[in-house]
């Protein structure tokens, strides 16, 4: 990738198959072009379910181009973690932030606005707006 300063995007889910297949299925969507960078932070290190601190830093500094850092998580304790690491202050990189969106349509909103070279707040905005995507 090139030295572009882009909005990385990292996703925390209890599986690490959902988290990887969900960021496959976000960068595809976010067609051609640049891709922002996005990695996946998923399951226990032993290939279990659930959330690893561990992972998800290394995630988030993976990801980490100086513009910032999405980060979605699926349910509650994910969610409940990424806090945990947010409040220590030092586990993640500056202007990581965890965004509330719904975890498959967020992540999609996010990747494409982040691909597109928006900033940290309109990520952010694209993933939350997700909510109101209406399927009936």
């Amino acid at each position: 990738m090139s030295g572009e300063k882009l909005v990385g995007v990292v996703l925390v889910s209890h599986s690490a198959q959902v988290a990887a297949s969900v960021a496959e299925l976000a960068k595809g969507l976010a067609g051609g072009g640049t891709i922002a960078p996005v990695a996946a932070a998923g399951g226990a290190p032993d290939g279990s379910f659930g959330t690893s601190s561990d992972l998800i830093t290394e995630a988030a500094a993976a990801v980490d181009r100086g513009a910032g850092v999405a980060v979605l998580a699926d349910l509650g304790s994910a969610v409940l973690t990424v806090k945990a690491l947010l409040a220590e202050g030092d586990e993640l990189p500056a202007g990581a932030r965890l965004v509330d969106a719904p975890f498959v349509e967020g992540a999609v909103a996010a990747v494409v606005t982040a691909s597109a070279g928006a900033d940290l707040d309109a990520v952010a905005a694209a993933a939350a707006e997700a909510y109101e995507y209406r399927k009936a």
